[in-house]
C-alpha cells in the first residue's frame, strides 16, 4: 500500500472508531469496541472494517448486526470527518485475533508452569 492509502488507512481507524464510541445513538452498542484493522480495495472504494468486542458471543452477534444496520450512517459521518474524493463502502468483521492470542498466552503460561 502507497503511502497515500496509508493516511486513509489510518484516519479511517480513527474515525470510525471515534464515531462507535461517540456518534451513535444504538442502545445495542455498548461495551469495550474497538477498530482493531481497516483494509482498503486497490481504488480505496470499498474497506474492511475489522472490529475486536469484549463480550460473549450473543453481545458481539447483536453489536455486529447493529453496526452492520449504522454502516451507512458511520460512513457518512466519517465523510463529514475525511476529505477524500470518494468514502469508501464499509463492512464490519468481527476480529478474534486478541482472544485467540490471549488463548495461547494462557496455554503458553500453563506449559512453562508444567500444569499441562
Amino acid at each position: 500500500m502507497n503511502t497515500r492509502g496509508e493516511k486513509i488507512r489510518k484516519a479511517l481507524i480513527r474515525e470510525i472508531s471515534d464515531v462507535i464510541q461517540h456518534g451513535l445513538k444504538d442502545p445495542r452498542i455498548t461495551g469495550i469496541i474497538s477498530v482493531t484493522d481497516v483494509e482498503l480495495s486497490p481504488d480505496y472504494r470499498y474497506a474492511k472494517v475489522f472490529i475486536s468486542i469484549y463480550g460473549d458471543e450473543e453481545k458481539k452477534q447483536t453489536i455486529m448486526e447493529a453496526l452492520a444496520d449504522a454502516a451507512y450512517a458511520i460512513r457518512k459521518e466519517v465523510g463529514k470527518r475525511i476529505r477524500t474524493r470518494h468514502i469508501p463502502e464499509l463492512t464490519f468483521f468481527l476480529d478474534e485475533s486478541l482472544e485467540k492470542g490471549k488463548k495461547i498466552e494462557d496455554l503458553l503460561d500453563k506449559i512453562s508452569r508444567g500444569e499441562v
